[in-house]
């Protein structure tokens, strides 16, 4: 596995909308494996191919497995997901505002509004479908990563946007 540079903006394929994946291939296999270890030691909860530097639709996030691990920020009950060519199926009316950060607009972070549920159809690693209802944080770094898809960053929906002060809000890097 390697570690892979992040791109950062005004790099433009950030901009870009990435294209579905079609091959599933040792090559693609060793790219997930490749952004897990980057997110991860970035560190990071998620992380799409564009901000590899790859315009394929690809995310991978890295959260806990439910509410209660996560109220107990219990790094046991923590689960991968992979997620290729991920379209959000369903989202609830409700919404709520959050703080995020992002890997690819360092030392910025903003105040986003976000559907508090969504669910998310996809493919996983070996291109067999699959889906995954996410609430709250869990379903939040997955619209974020959804935008990274479609040439959105945080910042484009921001309500407003700020230097991090304290070591809580750079934690919040999505």
């Amino acid at each position: 596995m390697t570690l892979r540079a992040i791109v950062t903006l005004p790099d433009p394929i950030l901009r870009r909308k990435a294209r579905a994946v079609t091959t599933f291939d040792k090559k693609l296999q060793t790219v997930i494996d490749d952004m897990i270890e980057t997110m991860r030691a970035a560190p990071g909860v998620g992380l799409a191919a564009p901000q590899v530097g790859i315009s394929e639709r690809l995310i991978v996030v890295e959260y806990y497995q439910n509410e209660k691990a996560e109220e107990a920020e219990d790094e046991t009950k923590k689960k991968v997901w992979v997620v290729l060519n991920p379209e959000i199926v369903k989202a609830s009316e409700e919404k709520v505002m959050g703080v995020e950060g992002c890997l690819s607009v360092p030392n910025l972070v903003g105040e986003v509004e976000r559907h508090a549920a969504i669910q998310v159809k996809g493919l996983n690693r070996r291109g067999q479908p699959m889906r995954v209802k996410a609430q709250g944080w869990l379903a939040r770094i997955f619209q974020h990563e959804v935008d990274h898809l479609n040439g959105v960053v945080f910042t484009d929906r921001a309500t407003r946007v700020w230097l991090p002060e304290t070591e809580e809000e750079k934690k919040d890097r999505v």
